[in-house]
């Protein structure tokens, strides 16, 4: 582990590799799992107030689930998250060629909002559990991503530059630079400690 900022990053977000392959995936992220995408507390009121932007670009099934749930829930353990169709897709999924992709990132992409998606999707697969002192940056390894872990071995694409984008969001283009740094010296670093 390595500390950078009030982040505590785990050693697999340099060592692993990655690149989302969304061919071979078909989007399984945005319909697997036993709860919706995790929320920051601010993106609350920022999806309830681009609703009405996005909801053009949504299923019917997710504009229902979302009158009947609202447009963020609490899930069983307690954490705020994207509302879920029977205990399946998030709501703002939607289906192009037998592809699920992100209902709020279309309309981002169309020019609609200014909000591309919440930042736990953008980051997949770091999930980051905060602490009252510290983040924990930590890599999520996932059967559904096996192809990605494969394309990212086969590209040499560790998962910190993979998600450059997305992490620069997040916490800085300082932190990201700290971070690479971090990373492309993590030999010289281990063995001074």
């Amino acid at each position: 582990m390595l500390q950078i900022g009030k982040a505590i990053i785990s050693l697999d977000v340099i060592e692993k590799k990655f690149i989302c392959d969304i061919s071979k995936c078909c989007g399984a992220c945005c319909v697997e799992g036993d709860s919706g995408a995790p929320l920051e507390e601010e993106e609350k009121q920022i999806i309830e107030d681009i609703y009405p932007e996005i909801k053009g670009y949504l299923a019917d099934k997710g504009i229902e689930e979302i009158e009947k749930q609202g447009t963020t829930v609490i899930d069983s353990d307690g954490d705020l998250v994207t509302p879920i169709i029977n205990g399946k897709e998030c709501v703002y999924t939607v289906f192009e060629n037998g592809v699920a992709q992100c209902g709020i990132e279309k309309a981002f992409s169309d020019g609609k909002i200014t909000f591309r998606k919440p930042i736990s999707c953008q980051l997949y697969p770091i999930r980051i559990d905060k602490f009252p002192e510290f983040d924990a940056v930590n890599y999520n390894k996932w059967d559904i991503c096996k192809a990605a872990r494969e394309f990212g071995f086969k590209n040499g694409t560790p998962v910190y530059v993979f998600l450059k984008e997305p992490l620069i969001r997040k916490y800085g283009e300082d932190w990201y630079n700290e971070l690479k740094y971090a990373a492309e010296h993590i030999g010289e670093i281990m063995k001074a400690r």
